[in-house]
């Protein structure tokens, strides 16, 4: 393993207590709510924040372990990181911009800018080699964000919310950059992300952290079949329930029952996507074996979708077109029937 972390960070009302590990080339995404901890881990890695307790080892080697005494400070640590906001010098070219890593590193100026070219260019930049960043677009500014972190071949890259700052088209375009320059990457990225996306593009593994310690994780596809907590079946998209299996049943703690196609035994999650979600006015004369009376809490726009929020004896959100909403004259406090066929749901081990 490149990576191999232990990261125990005590503070006065929170405590992180993560393992990572990552194989060379592996580039993993650490998800949460706000709070989780993520920030927190990213800090720890890059030798900002400095651990209570555990070890952080790169390439077999240790950078800290409280225990014996070791802290690596941040700038002699073979880290790079990418900022949200960049953090580009404002008095500097791009192309220096570029070169401050590695002039911090001993190269003088002329050896230094010759190496950051190359990289500018990779980034498609080498016409901006001189403007400076007031001069540069968000897109532009984190393209050399990430030369000036790539060009000291680190061993260990950080991106905090490398795309949080940018519009919806520049994110876009950037994404697809960014996912071919990791896919080059020998070593080991570690991302930050609230996206969704970003995190199911970009890696090869989600972590998901909940107050301080991991709740799940696997690859993009795993947590998308299987989430295991409300905030990722919220952020993958789905209505998820935990109940005790019997058979094709699944009840609830509150009684609720759902009926499922898997033949399951014990503790069981129930998952299905709110387009799988049938509303109507009146009870629903279907072959539906899940259908409950509901009412409408709440409506948004959700893409091209209207989210609709239920309450009620299972609160579930159901995705409909603007047509059939407007057809079903919803507003807050409406009540509903909606129905699920089993077929549509899924459920697995708790």
């Amino acid at each position: 393993m490149t990576l191999d972390a232990l990261l125990r960070v005590e503070r006065a009302a929170f405590r992180l207590d993560l393992a990572l590990t990552a194989a060379p080339g592996e580039v993993i995404a650490l998800l949460g709510p706000n709070g989780a901890g993520k920030s927190t881990a990213l800090r720890a890695l890059a030798g900002l924040l400095p651990l209570s307790s555990g070890h952080l080892r790169l390439d077999g080697a240790p950078l800290e372990d409280p225990a014996a005494g070791l802290h690596t400070p941040a700038e002699h640590r073979p880290v790079g990181v990418v900022f949200q906001d960049y953090l580009l010098f404002p008095h500097l070219s791009a192309l220096d911009n570029v070169a401050f890593g590695l002039r911090c590193q001993g190269l003088r100026r002329g050896p230094a800018r010759a190496t950051a070219l190359p990289w500018l260019e990779r980034m498609g930049l080498a016409d901006h080699a001189d403007a400076r960043p007031g001069a540069l677009s968000g897109g532009q500014a984190q393209r050399v964000a990430l030369a000036r972190a790539l060009a000291v071949r680190p061993r260990l890259l950080l991106l905090d919310e490398p795309l949080a700052a940018l519009d919806a088209r520049t994110r876009l375009e950037v994404r697809a950059q960014l996912r071919r320059h990791l896919a080059e990457f020998e070593a080991v990225a570690v991302l930050v992300t609230h996206d969704p996306l970003d995190a199911m593009v970009l890696a090869d593994r989600l972590v998901v952290i909940e107050d301080g310690t991991q709740v799940q994780a696997g690859t993009p596809a795993e947590i998308a079949r299987h989430p295991r907590t409300d905030y990722i079946a919220r952020l993958v998209g789905l209505n998820l329930y935990q109940g005790t299996a019997d058979g094709h049943l699944v009840r609830l703690a509150d009684g609720v029952e759902l009926t499922t196609t898997e033949e399951l035994s014990g503790p069981a999650f129930v998952a299905f996507p709110p387009a799988a979600v049938v509303l109507q006015r009146s009870r629903p004369d279907s072959s539906a074996r899940n259908v409950w009376q509901l009412e409408v809490a709440g409506l948004d726009l959700h893409g091209d979708q209207v989210r609709v929020d239920l309450t009620g004896a299972l609160p579930l959100a159901a995705d409909l077109t603007p047509a059939s909403a407007a057809e079903l004259d919803l507003a807050p406090g409406t009540p509903v029937w909606a129905s699920v066929k089993a077929a549509q749901t899924h459920a697995y081990p708790a």
